[in-house]
């Protein structure tokens, strides 16, 4: 049996948009020609891989099972395939997308900026916010590189520890905490929280820690940033 590499594409970009539609944006195709290569991987797989629920369409059990499957052999193939040649920074003539906290930003980018205006004159750097939530662009090539304190989820994505920043604790004046010689864990955990997050989340590597001290605290709201208001938390970390 004869194998069209080019469904292989088609299979990881459905997989991905879980569209034909959004499939078919992102390989410069029409919908029509999407839908024919569905109906081609549909007899060559034997499974219908996308189905209809309501206005949406579902993954298959088999199209999730082998959906970083088909993302990895695709990278392979695209890295066979793809011309080596050595790299001129003086002639590279490419705009490189980065996902980095606007903090980050701030501290960074003019050094960035330095090094590559002296160096690759003929790049540009397009920086874009982080998410709320996880996003595949990176996966995807959308984005060229991303820093956060997040580790990968997707196996393929590679990743180093480039800085650390230590954890700050600020409570109010007056606050009991403030009246105690030596703020123990413990103490620290009954109290109640606000947690600094970008992302919502309720717990980080400060409640993985208690936990292996048997305690837990009480996250009673997330904020993306703390600011200096009259009205302050009781903890915040």
């Amino acid at each position: 049996m004869q194998l069209d590499l080019n469904l292989l594409a088609a299979l990881d970009a459905l997989l991905e948009e879980g569209s034909v539609a959004g499939a078919a944006d992102r390989l410069h195709v029409t919908a029509p020609a999407m839908s024919r290569s569905l109906g081609r991987i549909r007899r060559t797989t034997g499974d219908q891989i996308l189905v209809r629920t309501g206005r949406t369409m579902t993954p298959t059990p088999y199209a999730i099972a082998v959906r970083e499957q088909v993302h990895d052999l695709l990278q392979q193939v695209r890295g066979v395939l793809a011309p080596s040649r050595e790299l001129d920074l003086a002639t590279l003539e490419r705009t490189f997308t980065l996902r980095w906290h606007d903090a980050l930003v701030a501290l960074g980018g003019p050094a960035l900026l330095a090094a590559v205006r002296e160096q690759a004159p003929g790049v540009r750097l397009r920086f874009i916010a982080e998410s709320s939530i996880d996003t595949p662009e990176l996966r995807r090539g959308e984005v060229d590189l991303a820093a956060n304190a997040d580790s990968p989820t997707a196996p393929e994505i590679h990743a180093d520890r480039v800085a650390e920043s230590e954890q700050v604790v600020v409570v109010r004046r007056g606050h009991p905490l403030t009246r105690v010689k030596t703020v123990t864990a413990a103490r620290y955990a009954a109290a109640e929280h606000i947690s600094v997050s970008r992302r919502g989340r309720l717990g980080n590597i400060l409640d993985d820690a208690l936990a292996r001290l048997d305690l837990t605290r009480r996250v009673v709201v997330t904020a993306p940033v703390l600011t200096r208001h009259r009205s302050r938390p009781e903890t915040a970390s």
